[in-house]
């Protein structure tokens, strides 16, 4: 499957996504689950995919149109 974001968008993710699961790591009470959260634009960053593009038919990659999904 090719994926639907761009690597601008992928760095960001990345970097956003560490962040907050450095509050997981880090952090004490409520504000650990709150670092969960971090894992979700973490994975998508590193596998350069998002569920929610294919839905909404986007795409931040090069050369692909209206999102890479399977239909």
């Amino acid at each position: 499957m090719q994926g639907n974001v761009g690597r601008t968008d992928r760095f960001i993710r990345i970097g956003v996504g560490a962040a907050l699961f450095s509050l997981y790591l880090f952090a004490e009470g409520n504000l650990r689950l709150v670092g969960l959260l971090g894992l979700i634009p973490l994975y998508t960053g590193l596998l350069g995919n998002c569920s929610l593009y294919c839905v909404l038919g986007i795409s931040t990659r090069r050369g692909s149109e209206g999102g890479a999904c399977r239909r």
